[in-house]
């Protein structure tokens, strides 16, 4: 059976680059070609400076793309730009620019916002592991980090570099995990706060969703930020979106917040789509003890009161977290948690609502 480019990629997704991520994930493969049995291809690094400590990892990937059956040559060669890339000349933000009707976002299917009552939910982990967990099911996912104030995206996703802009007007999204991604946090330094008024952030949005090639997506996720502030408002009034999906622990305080969070979207006319019970258990690692740390069934009520489905229940997880904190959602890898993500998003699929 002759070697298919889907089997070269997946042969180079078993070498990991030092800082995160592999070869198809930073989207370093250039070039890559097969003929008969002869696989080439060129390795980009992001600058020369890069490209001098590469030569083992080029070694590695013409082997391992090398031993795959039906692969008799592997020619891999090392590259760099000759002058670094200058950052795009990209200003994000200003006043939203005037529009006639609500935003449609060209070849998306569907827009979903992920939204929160309030912070510290998990409302962000939950956006990026979904994605992911979409993405492995063969649906084309983008994600949009629309949290300006605090995006945790391009950490939560392994990747943080500057996206391209070839006029300096349209913006180039990132790749990562099989889900198209874009965030504020890709143009700012990781300690630099934004410090915006309102108009700042609804241009921001506008040129995040009007101004980024998004390409053909089935759905494209908009991680919100918590409360019910200018970014939803913007996003509800200025875009169409198919609906929202909520994403609340079962503790009291939160669903407060969460029912003011259902209100707004009611208001503005945006269907709720479901709910997400996050931190609905922990498992002790050492005995296997379950506990409701923050109370139990909460959420799963506040569904069935409002006539929308429970997508899932997702425990409080420590793997969860540190996959986070790494840059690879727990999603995209083996085991219950990714499991658990694996069964909202086939609900979401067999619902119609990605």
């Amino acid at each position: 059976m002759a070697v298919t480019q889907d089997d070269v990629k997946a042969a180079l997704e078993q070498l990991s680059l030092p800082d995160g991520g592999t070869l198809v994930s930073r989207d370093m493969l250039r070039a890559l070609t097969i003929e008969a049995d002869t696989v080439r291809f060129v390795i980009e690094a992001p600058s020369s400076e890069i490209a001098k400590h590469m030569e083992p990892l080029r070694q590695a990937a013409e082997r391992v793309v090398q031993a795959l059956p039906g692969v008799s040559k592997a020619s891999v060669a090392l590259t760099a730009p000759t002058v670094e890339k200058q950052p795009p000349s990209l200003k994000v933000g200003g006043h939203p620019k005037a529009q006639q009707g609500p935003m449609t976002v060209p070849g998306v299917k569907s827009i979903i916002a992920i939204g929160s009552g309030k912070g510290g939910v998990g409302k962000s982990t939950v956006s990026s592991n979904l994605a992911v967990a979409l993405a492995k099911q063969g649906r084309k996912v983008g994600l949009l980090d629309a949290d300006i104030y605090g995006p945790s995206q391009p950490r939560m996703m392994g990747i943080n570099k500057r996206p391209a802009s070839p006029d300096g007007k349209t913006i180039i999204p990132l790749k990562s995990h099989g889900v198209t991604l874009m965030s504020i946090g890709f143009m700012l330094e990781e300690d630099k706060a934004v410090v915006w008024r309102g108009p700042m952030l609804m241009g921001a949005l506008q040129q995040m969703l009007g101004q980024v090639e998004w390409g053909e997506l089935d759905v494209l996720l908009v991680d919100l930020p918590p409360g019910t502030g200018d970014v939803q408002l913007t996003l509800c009034q200025k875009t169409k979106i198919s609906g929202a999906i909520l994403v609340s622990t079962p503790q009291d305080v939160a669903l407060l917040d969460a029912r003011k969070a259902i209100d707004m979207f009611q208001t503005l006319k945006t269907p709720v789509l479901g709910m997400i019970e996050n931190m609905s258990f922990h498992v002790c690692s050492n005995c296997g003890h379950e506990e409701h740390i923050f109370g139990h069934g909460g959420v799963a009520a506040e569904a069935e009161k409002l006539g929308v489905p429970l997508l899932g229940a997702l425990p409080i997880d420590l793997d969860t977290r540190l996959a986070g904190d790494a840059g690879t959602p727990i999603a995209a890898k083996d085991g219950s948690m990714a499991e658990a993500y694996a069964r909202i998003a086939q609900g979401m699929i067999e619902g119609g609502i990605a």
